[in-house]
């Protein structure tokens, strides 16, 4: 028994889940299938119903498979089983795509409902929340479990409704934004979200890693960067070079002497006096969106208004924005009216959310690359579920190439050979304009295309379903189509999401796989290798036959800016083409250093937001307290007897509870946001003040933070007697205007799109890519 326990140790991926007992309750499962086929679907349901009762993992898998296929015309493999206890067993499911886990999700999301617990599956969008919600809607209602969805355009009243369902479909940041509002509701009916039990999160990489530290926000209307369209027009007239400078990783920007000069003669200030420290900052950020951020791989302009692109997705990142200086600098760059802008009334990045279940499972096709931070942020461990048939896509090495006009040469000649052979071709680039050049040589060159980027993501799911017809040419800005399989010979007859293999056009299926299957290229190797992995995974789905090939250079970005100090003196071939290995691992290096990076400033940004949550919770404890029950009443009646007995003969008991009640609730709230501007500015400047004195910034940080965090609720009981001794009331009530309770006139909520410079202590962090830099082979 110890032999085969270590010899199944050695065979699993270091830090992966023992698979074994999973797969004994699967064959388990497996003899109970004749029994459950024969079952009525009342007698099914009723059978399901009865796993309230008593924990039967083997018999959920039984009648699960047994309701798939009923509803959904799909047998779940055994594999599929095994990622549903996976699940159920509190891990992340690495599932490779086209393997079925949305199914597996909802099996694992039903028999969670089954134990007594509500559960929502959380996703990256509203099409997948919507989509899943409805496709699976019969395989919960067959196991008599309810289902609910929420979007973006939900109402509250939908939104309660969906939420009282033993399962809802979400995406993560509409939880977000219900959550946050729910923290400044003044009454309890007003509350939307039920407390938290289980969080089932597809593309778990993708929201626990990429946007784990994306901040959530509630904002409130405010009046600001009104200057902007001056500060563009100024800084347009700068000349790089001479007024300003760039470093090399083409990150940070600063005025030069002579630059300094002109601002001054133009604005006619001192620039750096203490008092013009708002202009200088404004100068700023006006250059950095001038001389940093650029159209079509940055932003795009659609509709009159700028829109993000996702660097970890390629699209356009609905609801985000940068900080408000710097997205109305943008706004004013590219003469657009400038979007509203506001106090922030509260936050919560992705992490801290997913952080409040006390169940957390996911699933991916790419989570062994991020195990580490899995665990060390979320207490996750992986299971690695092999596929149904075994991968024969072959990934070819890479094709390095001295520069990047020989690459693009290259890109093109294999792309036209494939489509020579009526082979699919799915291109993934790392942005728009990047995209769209290579789109613009494919149409000189004679081939037609389809361009997928964040200009046209709307139609994502239906260019992605073509993806792998005879002879397609797909360009798209990186992850493709995540959650929609890219099937040989392009999408069935209409039908149901996840046809199973045998039901597909046998004809135009087997004509691309004896062209070889679908061909992935990558342009370039992204930051992270998992991104590549995922591209690289959009081929050879259920044992399809596929292929994949990464073209890199020494002029890509990852290269000049993560490895700037290495070179190769490796001879090149007429195309330009190098196969120096020592060139080669350039490019990993680099690759690895942007990884490195990217993991100590999640590390470091977690570090500031942990005290914020902290401190966040204690405020939380007494808002719910307040809202909830007659504290606030009771602190009015214990600080302000003489008034609150004064108010209470004229308006009665009721009338005044209740505006105590509101006043506390606003103070609390008024006080948190004040908090939070103060721990911004505290937080930009700690590196400045710190570094001088050669101090730690996050033990700076919270020298100043904590005893302001311990003061905030003393202020805000002493801002609430202040305005309750100032209430007046007659016996038709208590006039609440006369307490300055002003509430923002309009709220909205947004993520705050990673600032594409950082803050000062990322910018510091920064330094550490000349110690990765440093290590060799």
């Amino acid at each position: 028994m110890a032999l085969r326990d270590r010899l199944r140790r050695l065979v699993q991926k270091p830090g992966s889940v023992d698979l074994a007992p999973l797969r004994a309750l699967v064959d388990e499962a497996a003899a109970r299938e004749s029994r459950v086929r024969e079952l009525p679907d009342a007698e099914l349901t009723a059978a399901a119903s009865a796993l309230r009762e008593q924990e039967d993992l083997a018999e959920l898998c039984a009648l699960g498979r047994e309701a798939a296929r009923r509803t959904l015309g799909e047998r779940p493999f055994d594999v599929q089983l095994v990622g549903t206890l996976a699940l159920l067993s509190g891990h992340v499911a690495e599932m490779a795509t086209g393997e079925g886990k949305t199914l597996a999700g909802a099996l694992a999301a039903a028999g969670y409902a089954l134990r007594g617990r509500r559960v929502h599956v959380l996703s990256v969008n509203d099409y997948l929340a919507r989509r899943d919600a409805e496709w699976m809607g019969p395989l919960y209602a067959m196991l008599g479990v309810t289902t609910g969805w929420v979007g973006q355009s939900s109402t509250p009243a939908e939104r309660r409704e969906a939420y009282r369902a033993d399962v809802t479909y979400a995406p993560v940041s509409e939880v977000g934004f219900d959550l946050l509002r729910d923290r400044l509701a003044t009454r309890a009916a007003d509350l939307v979200l039920p407390e938290p039990s289980v969080a089932l999160i597809d593309e778990a990489d993708s929201v626990l890693v990429d946007e784990a530290m994306v901040p959530l926000v509630l904002a409130g209307a405010d009046d600001s960067g009104a200057d902007g369209p001056r500060y563009a027009d100024l800084v347009r007239r700068l000349r790089p070079g001479l007024h300003y400078a760039t470093d090399d990783e083409a990150r940070n920007v600063r005025l030069t002497a002579a630059g300094a000069r002109e601002v001054e003669r133009v604005l006619g200030l001192d620039l750096y006096a203490l008092e013009n420290l708002a202009t200088l900052t404004a100068v700023n950020v006006a250059l950095h969106a001038e001389a940093l951020l650029h159209r079509d791989v940055d932003y795009i302009v659609r509709d009159g208004a700028v829109k993000l692109v996702s660097e970890s997705r390629g699209r356009v990142a609905l609801l985000q924005r940068w900080p408000d200086g710097l997205q109305a600098a943008v706004e004013a760059k590219e003469a657009l009216d400038a979007s509203p802008s506001g106090e922030i009334l509260d936050s919560i990045t992705v992490q801290e959310l997913i952080g409040r279940y006390p169940v957390r499972c996911g699933m991916t096709g790419t989570a062994m690359a991020v195990a580490g931070q899995l665990t060390e942020f979320y207490s996750l461990r992986i299971a690695v579920v092999p596929p149904n048939r075994p991968c024969v896509r072959e990934d070819e090495p890479d094709r390095l190439y001295a520069t990047a006009a020989d690459k693009e040469v290259a890109i093109v000649e294999e792309i036209a050979a494939a489509h020579a052979a009526g082979r699919p071709v799915l291109v993934g680039t790392g942005d728009v304009a990047e995209s769209e050049r290579l789109a613009r040589r494919l149409a000189r060159a004679g081939l037609d295309r389809v361009v997928l980027n964040a200009k046209n993501d709307a139609e994502e799911a239906a260019i992605i379903a073509e993806a792998g017809a005879h002879g397609a040419i797909t360009v798209s800005t990186q992850m493709a189509g995540r959650g929609t399989d890219i099937r040989l010979g392009g999408s069935p007859s209409p039908s149901a999401p996840g046809t199973a293999p045998a039901e597909r056009d046998g004809t135009d299926h087997d004509r691309v796989a004896r062209a070889g299957g679908l061909l992935v290229i990558g342009t370039g190797r992204y930051h992270s290798s998992r991104l590549d992995d995922q591209l690289r995974g959009r081929a050879g789905r259920q044992g399809d036959p596929g292929g994949s090939v990464f073209f890199t250079s020494l002029q890509d970005d990852l290269v000049t800016r993560y490895a700037p100090d290495e070179e190769s003196k490796a001879s090149t071939g007429d195309d330009g083409r190098i196969s120096d290995k020592g060139a080669h691992w350039i490019v990993g290096h680099a690759q690895r250093v942007a990884e490195g990076v990217d993991l100590e400033l999640h590390r470091n940004t977690w570090r500031y937001n942990h005290l914020i949550g902290l401190q966040r919770r204690e405020v939380l404890a007494e808002r719910d307290a307040v809202l909830n029950g007659d504290a606030a009443d009771r602190a009015m009646a214990a600080d302000a007897p003489e008034r609150h007995a004064e108010l209470t003969a004229v308006a009665g008991a009721d009338a005044v509870a209740g505006a105590a009640r509101q006043i506390v609730l606003y103070q609390l709230d008024r006080c948190w946001a004040e908090h939070l501007g103060f721990l911004a500015d505290l937080r930009e400047g700690i590196h400045l003040r710190s570094l001088g004195r050669g101090l730690d910034p996050l033990v700076e940080f919270n020298r100043e933070a904590v005893p302001a965090g311990k003061r905030l609720l003393a202020d805000a009981r002493k801002a609430s007697v202040a305005a309750f001794e100032a209430l007046t009331a007659s016996e038709d009530g208590v006039d609440l205007d006369s307490a300055g309770l002003k509430r923002p006139s309009a709220t909205w909520t947004y993520l705050v799109h990673d600032n594409p410079f950082g803050s000062m202590d990322e910018r510091a962090l920064r330094g550490l890519v000349a110690m990765f830099r440093g290590r060799r082979r």
